[in-house]
């Protein structure tokens, strides 16, 4: 996409983590993170890859806001978000935790990704036009009207990453979002990640998954101990 003269373009979010350090309250969850400089741009993919415990989920917690660093400054598109508040950062930034269950709260699954929109002020049938793409995308028809605590693990999964998309984040950082995917429904997220880096959207990708990561042309980077160690 020409950036010249689109609004759209300038809109886009480029992520830029400079002299980042961050230590958990509590040694037991975690040791200290540090990064110096790293960006991630629109259009891309970023798969940070590594042990566990190596600082991957922190270093996406942090440039979704999640997590505020101890000291350095995460940036979008040259601002320090560390006075924006977490829905001024949510409604730029979308992030998929590890665990679908941390975000999903409502009792049906087509509420569920209605809710942000129909909260926006989007009418009740507009909202469910706009999710119905979704659901059709992930294959979640035929579970549309039940109820999310009954739903299996990889059920879960697409419900989160579609509950996610349907907000159209400017930036998107997955946590693992192949667990619980068998190899046909890891195809159809490559495919809508695929869609969404077309119109210019970051992505930063947390996996473990090594054919996932290729399956998407990511850039690579690895950590250890809470620093990046090769890129």
């Amino acid at each position: 996409m020409d950036g010249a003269g689109s609004g759209y373009y300038f809109n886009l979010i480029m992520i830029r983590l400079q002299n980042v350090k961050f230590t958990y309250p509590s040694k037991s969850q975690g040791k200290k993170f540090s990064l110096s400089v790293e960006e991630f741009s629109p259009g891309l993919c970023t798969a940070v890859m590594g042990d566990n415990g190596s600082g991957k989920t922190t270093l996406g917690k942090l440039a979704a806001g999640l997590l505020r660093p101890d000291s350095g400054f995460v940036s979008y598109n040259g601002q320090n978000i560390a006075k924006w508040k977490l829905g001024e950062i949510g409604q730029k930034v979308g992030y998929l935790f590890q665990e679908p269950l941390r975000q999903i709260f409502a009792p049906r699954v087509l509420e569920e990704i209605t809710f942000p929109l129909t909260l926006g002020g989007m009418s009740k049938d507009a909202a469910e036009e706009k999710a119905w793409e979704l659901i059709r995308e992930f294959e979640l028809e035929n579970i549309a009207n039940n109820t999310t605590y009954t739903l299996s693990r990889g059920e879960k999964q697409r419900l989160a990453i579609a509950a996610a998309m349907i907000c159209n984040p400017q930036f998107f950082v997955l946590d693992e979002p192949t667990t619980g995917l068998d190899k046909h429904r890891r195809s159809i997220l490559a495919k809508a990640l695929h869609r969404l880096m077309a119109d210019n959207i970051g992505v930063l990708l947390i996996s473990h998954d090594k054919a996932f990561v290729k399956e998407l042309g990511a850039e690579v980077i690895l950590m250890d101990g809470g620093m990046l160690v090769e890129k």
